[in-house]
């Protein structure tokens, strides 16, 4: 890989497809576009007015992260504002692309007046939120539609279907048979509460979308327009390479330092993708795999700190605690995900024979850090700014600021003003196909507040588990896994979190251990077909079956999603994997941690077919056992998982040193 020549005061840095040909841009844009949505890209007057319907959008948000802006004020403006600008960017279907038609304009103003008539009502309006006259009905009525629009246009029909659903159930609750029934809500009571408070549409996810999400996604922005995200990327390759394993070790580390700043797991994916997949080729990956390791480290983008994903926000409201919390409940499960990958990365060298394949830097990982050493500062700037007592939105406020002033420590990474602008524009419409799901997530949550369907899913999982932890956790894993099929992270973690997590909790799991294991159980969704965007845009990039890249990811991934089990699970009961070393001792917390390598390391051999050297049948029963055991929560099975382990390395030492040949 070479070093670019220093770009020119007016270019922009590209969006991670400039590397790929023609028909490969073109295919990861139609996958982009079947998830998120077509995109429409105007000229002249309308695409300058637009474009400042952005920049003012990320300004009020910086400022209210700033000033002191009234709840409801902030989330409603949020709202507005995403709405006209998803009804104006996105088409109501493929064929109206970069075309502005009457109704779109139109739904854009009507998304303004619903705003405009909440916002103008006061405190009346809300007070009268179980007895709204005609007006609030009409408008209500209109915001909901508009809501559920809005998601089609940019995440597609799954979520829109599954909204309908749980309307339906919101009326139909008297018809119902036990013990799904409820007293059953008309339309003024769903109108009162989606729309007259902050428990439904405005709600906590709303909440989060205006206060936190949008800022980390401007942060974002400023990086990548400052060539922060370039920096990670070829510092890791400059670090990585030179073994036969270099281009798989340096996808994983490029994963998590340009993905943790953005939190972005298709982003990611593209951007190393369009560079590294050349690189992989030549070490001996066939595209399949290829595809599958560049969308697992994408996955991991939204398991790294600072950033995460935009459901780690959620989690941070949810339980009442400072994002600084859920960056530390991260930690430990980001690194055991690496270990997964690099663990995998190891075995695939070994297994598949590849070439010492070296990669010809023009600079090395040293020089790089010499002259962009400042990158690294607004990438830890956050989780400083958290630890000298800010809020997480006052700290991402100073990180952007920080990431602005730092751009300007080399002419080359300025942001400069028409920089500037575009990582403001960027800022905006990057979290809209977010911040739409958010709001329509909050007509589910709201339903499910209204007709306590929580609480009744939580006896239903119990029952049906027997009152066992350890099957209420399989359950759950499964629901949260199945939900993921359809819906997107986000929208996936909120519906479980309302419906599922209250099941783990009242069988004693702490509460942040079980949102937790949520959150990462829905983060399969992004490597689950249909909604798997990161392996179909990896796919894209290697020209492998998109089918064939989703196993692939699947294999890539699964040993680390034993990792949510010992959330659960653990001998101590104590959620210890989070806290650490809270509720346990350091030796007990090792012994976890211990525990937990065992069963990652035996499940990527078993699957890999491969530890020391190629293992036979019964190895390699042994070893998916062996993973198996350890995650069950019993001390004896524990023992008896590390002791199938051990059996089968010391069974490979021995087959090594018979055949006098090192195992490669």
């Amino acid at each position: 890989m070479t070093q670019p020549a220093a770009p020119q005061d007016d270019l922009l840095p590209d969006d991670g497809l400039a590397a790929l040909n023609e028909e490969q841009r073109h295919k990861v844009e139609e996958f982009i576009e079947e998830e998120e949505g077509s995109f429409n890209r105007y000229k002249g007057w309308l695409a300058a007015f637009l474009t400042a319907v952005a920049v003012v959008t990320s300004v009020f948000h910086l400022y209210a992260a700033y000033a002191i802006v009234r709840t409801d004020v902030l989330r409603g403006v949020h709202v507005g504002l995403v709405l006209f600008l998803s009804f104006m960017l996105f088409p109501v279907a493929r064929r109206f692309r970069h075309r502005l038609m009457w109704f779109d304009v139109l739904l854009a103003l009507l998304s303004v007046a619903v705003i405009a008539y909440m916002l103008a009502g006061g405190d009346d309006f809300t007070d009268r939120n179980t007895l709204p006259n005609t007006w609030d009905m009409v408008f209500g009525v209109a915001l909901i539609a508009l809501v559920i629009e809005a998601t089609r246009r940019t995440s597609g029909w799954i979520m829109p279907i599954v909204i309908a659903f749980f309307i339906a159930y919101a009326f139909a609750g008297p018809w119902l048979p036990e013990p799904w029934t409820h007293r059953g809500y008309d339309i003024s009571r769903l109108v009162g509460h989606m729309y007259m408070t902050l428990e439904g549409i405005f709600g906590t996810a709303v909440d989060v979308s205006a206060t936190l999400i949008i800022l980390f996604t401007i942060y974002g922005a400023f990086l990548q327009y400052s060539g922060a995200g370039k920096f990670f990327l070829d510092f890791s390759f400059s670090l990585m390479g030179g073994k036969s394993s270099s281009a798989g070790r340096a996808v994983v580390m490029s994963s998590f330092l340009l993905g943790g700043p953005s939190g972005s797991g298709v982003a990611t994916t593209v951007t190393i993708g369009s560079v590294a997949y050349p690189m992989l080729a030549k070490s001996g990956y066939e595209a399949a795999a290829a595809g599958g390791l560049l969308a697992a480290g994408g996955l991991g983008a939204i398991l790294s700190p600072p950033v995460l994903g935009a459901a780690a926000f959620l989690i941070a409201e949810f339980l009442k605690i400072s994002y600084l919390e859920v960056i530390k409940m991260a930690v430990i499960p980001t690194i055991l995900y690496y270990f997964c990958l690099f663990f995998m990365v190891e075995l695939d060298a070994r297994k598949y024979g590849m070439s010492q394949a070296t990669f010809e830097m023009v600079e090395t990982a040293w020089t790089l850090a010499k002259r962009y050493w400042y990158h690294f500062l607004s990438l830890a700037s956050i989780v400083v700014f958290m630890l000298m007592g800010f809020s997480p939105t006052l700290s991402v406020f100073w990180a952007t600021v920080t990431a602005f002033a730092v751009s300007f420590f080399h002419r080359e990474t300025a942001l400069r003003p028409r920089r500037f602008i575009k990582a403001m524009e960027t800022g905006t419409t990057g979290v809209l196909n977010v911040a739409a799901t958010c709001a329509s997530a909050g007509i589910i949550v709201g339903v499910v507040t209204l007709t306590g369907l929580g609480l009744k899913f939580s006896s239903i999982v119990i029952a049906y588990a027997g009152g066992s932890l350890a099957l209420t956790a399989v359950y759950t894993a499964l629901i949260v896994w199945i939900v993921g099929l359809a819906v997107p992270v986000t929208a996936s973690y909120i519906i479980c979190a309302v419906i599922a997590a209250p099941a783990l909790i009242t069988l004693g799991v702490p509460d942040f251990a079980a949102h937790m294991f949520i959150f990462y159980y829905a983060l399969l969704s992004e490597v689950s077909p249909p909604t798997a965007l990161s392996c179909f845009a990896a796919a894209a990039i290697t020209g492998a079956d998109p089918y064939r890249t989703t196993l692939q990811a699947w294999k890539y991934t699964m040993p680390a999603f034993v990792v949510p089990f010992f959330f659960v699970l653990d001998p101590m009961g104590t959620g210890v994997l989070l806290q650490l070393p809270k509720g346990a001792s350091w030796a007990e917390a090792s012994w976890v941690i211990f525990l937990i390598f065992v069963a990652i390391a035996s499940l990527a051999a078993g699957l890999q077919g491969w530890l020391l050297r190629r293992t036979n049948v019964v190895e390699r029963a042994l070893l998916v056992a062996a993973g198996v055991l350890v995650i069950v929560p019993a001390k004896d099975l524990d023992a008896l998982g590390v002791g199938l382990f051990a059996l089968v390395f010391v069974l490979q030492m021995l087959r090594r040193g018979r055949s006098g040949a090192p195992a490669t």
